[in-house]
């Protein structure tokens, strides 16, 4: 088993740790840097995905690939990319509590800029509703949205990948 992983460790982890430096990156640039770390997370998943795929189909599988393999790799890939940017960015939150309340301060006034619009969209009780989320929002919460949103997209990636890289023996 180990063999079909040596590539998705390699690239899960380098992709945690570019997810993680965006993350931190950011931070330096804009009071919430959540939400470009989210599109930086659309960038970096499917590249490493396609990277460890294909080094596996390459440098491990002898140019062979079924689909059951690629998604094992691809998994395995975006689920460290995931695991490792939450858990560093929650790490991160703990160490830098005013980062995190200027997170929650951002997504407080994008809340009540928007109030109006929400309301028509989803009603009051909606609205008072996502306010008391963000009231009780913690640092974890922060982290495992990151982390999910790169685990979500990793498994469609995954299965495009896999099914493009897809090379059975005749």
């Amino acid at each position: 088993m180990n063999k079909y992983l040596k590539t998705a460790y390699q690239f899960g982890v380098l992709g945690g740790i570019l997810s993680f430096l965006s993350f931190l990156v950011l931070s330096f640039i804009y009071e919430d840097p959540t939400n470009l770390n989210l599109v930086f997370g659309y960038l970096i998943s499917p590249v490493a995905i396609y990277l460890a795929i294909k080094f596996f189909k390459d440098y491990t599988n002898n140019g062979y690939l079924s689909f059951a393999e690629g998604m094992t790799v691809g998994f395995t890939t975006y689920f460290l990319i995931g695991l490792i940017s939450a858990l560093s960015i929650w790490v991160l939150l703990f160490v830098s509590p005013d980062l995190f309340e200027a997170i929650r301060e951002s997504k407080w006034e994008v809340l009540e800029g928007n109030r109006e619009t929400i309301v028509a969209q989803v009603g009051e009780e909606s609205f008072r509703t996502t306010q008391q989320s963000l009231k009780t929002m913690s640092r974890w919460d922060v982290a495992f949205n990151d982390g999910l949103w790169k685990i979500i997209p990793g498994m469609f990636f995954s299965i495009i990948i896999s099914i493009i890289l897809r090379k059975n023996p005749i």
